[in-house]
């Protein structure tokens, strides 16, 4: 480095970086400067792609257990405004960026991001050629990697990368979920110039906490739900107990097939009254449908993916997060009227391209020896994986990705009125014109004849009195300090 160039970079942010590591477990290595706390992090690398939502994505507790890089070049550079967490604290082992911004400029924000993921304790690394990265991932898959400020030698830090454990087989649930059950009816107040007044309370609904994100649980409350969210064990005797008008299985981490706990639920609850499930909930009502999951080679992690529906023929731009799917053939067998259409096989090391279902323009429908008839509704246009099935005999329907747009956009808002559609006994529940819903709930939407639609001439701003978050290991509420 010349004299001149450190004089300059005596003069930003940048100067006086400490040396950080990435070490992936087929020994790649990358080499950065630290921007969160110092130390060793270890966990299953991944990437988002999303091109803003940074804070939603860090405290989304489904990240648990993982190293996630961010495909956008800069992050923080809107800084955090601690109303936007999706958690009391992330769950992710570490971050990696391309360039982080020590000095955020936003009207909203609280504090710098850098300072956030010190304050949290995550180890964080920045400098690194993050393009590279994705595309390594995406060539190889996702594996075991670590992140230091420590550990500066490759060969040490890749021998501790493969001593440590892989989140297969693990259940991460039980490190995000809460502790016991509490009522949740509390909306941000800072968030009020973008949101309209939240339906009145109709339906009595008991959530499952897998690793919810807030603010899936805070559409449900905007939806009109009176909302009860439980661990992620409760056993399904104590949920009916409660006389619920719907239940609800949220998002969360890691392997699905290691959450028996909350599955042998879903076994239990099936039929009995409606069912409403994303992402690791997706999951979990397949498993208890006896559909095989697979572990995806990278994972659909983003605010862009899109995905077909099946039933309305439009294209959703939907926000993900998940390592793991169902394989739909395994939830039975065909019925006769679809067993003509072809489905092509091994995409992408996945068991089979359902692509065709959408090349065809048909919903397909399987048998399944549990609960009757179950129906493809929702296809990954990428790699031709399922994003959602409906259970045509019993009422309950899910979906593999995240409907509330935190981060991403607004197209799959309308579940969340499916779900009160079903509760009203409406056995077309699942038809609904997804464009005019997609602003349902907000200020700057119009037109919107949906549970959720409030007077747009109306524009005083919420009465609430707090934006406290509840805490996901008590369920006591944490001051936003």
């Amino acid at each position: 480095m010349t004299k001149l160039s450190e004089t300059i970079l005596k003069n930003t942010t940048k100067f006086g970086r400490k040396p950080a590591l990435l070490v992936l477990e087929d020994g790649t290595s990358f080499s950065g400067y630290s921007c969160g706390v110092d130390g060793t992090a270890f966990g299953e690398i991944c990437f988002n792609t999303t091109l803003e939502g940074y804070l939603e994505v860090i405290t989304d507790p489904s990240y648990a257990g993982q190293i996630v890089t961010m495909t956008y070049p800069q992050i923080g550079n809107y800084g955090v405004n601690l109303d936007d967490c999706q958690s009391a604290a992330p769950a992710m082992r570490a971050l990696v960026v391309r360039d982080m911004c020590q000095t955020p400029s936003n009207f909203r924000s609280e504090i710098s991001l850098p300072d956030f993921l010190i304050r949290n304790k995550i180890v964080a690394i920045e400098g690194v050629d993050t393009r590279s990265l994705v595309r390594h991932i995406r060539d190889f898959g996702a594996q075991k990697a670590a992140v230091s400020t420590v550990v500066l030698d490759e060969e040490r830090l890749l021998d501790e990368v493969k001593e440590s454990t892989s989140i297969v087989g693990q259940n991460l649930v039980k490190t995000v979920s809460r502790a016991a059950a509490s009522k949740f009816d509390e909306l941000p107040a800072s968030q009020a110039f973008a949101f309209g007044m939240p339906a009145e309370k109709k339906y009595k609904v008991v959530a499952y906490d897998c690793g919810a994100k807030l603010a899936i649980l805070e559409n449900l409350v905007r939806c009109g739900c009176d909302l009860t969210v439980v661990p992620w064990d409760t056993p399904a005797k104590e949920v009916l107990g409660m006389h619920p008008d719907g239940v609800f299985f949220s998002n969360g981490p890691g392997d699905p097939d290691a959450v028996e706990d909350t599955y042998v639920q879903v076994r239990e609850l099936l039929g009995k009254l409606p069912i409403f499930g994303i992402c690791l909930g997706h999951q979990m009502m397949s498993i208890a449908a006896g559909a095989e999951i697979e572990k995806l080679k990278y994972g659909h992690r983003g605010g862009n993916q899109p995905v077909f529906n099946l039933l309305t023929h439009r294209v959703e731009i939907t926000s993900q997060n998940h390592g793991f799917g169902c394989v739909f053939s395994s939830l039975g067998e065909l019925e006769d009227e679809y067993k003509s259409v072809e489905v092509p096989r091994g995409l992408n090391g996945s068991a089979e391209d359902l692509r065709a279902w959408v090349q065809a323009g048909v919903a397909p429908v399987v048998k399944n020896e549990k609960y009757g008839r179950i129906r493809l509704t929702h296809v990954n246009l990428n790699d031709g994986t399922a994003e959602g099935i409906q259970f045509m005999d019993v009422p309950a329907f899910c979906v593999q990705y995240h409907p509330e747009a935190n981060p991403g956009p607004t197209d799959s808002h309308y579940l969340f009125t499916a779900f009160t559609r079903l509760m009203d006994g409406d056995d077309d529940y699942l038809n609904i014109d997804i464009a005019k819903d997609r602003l349902a709930g907000w200020r700057f939407g119009r037109n919107c004849a949906t549970p959720c639609a409030v007077d747009r001439k109306d524009s005083s701003p919420l009465n609430l009195s707090n934006s406290k978050k509840p805490s996901h290991e008590s369920g006591e509420e944490v001051a936003n300090a």
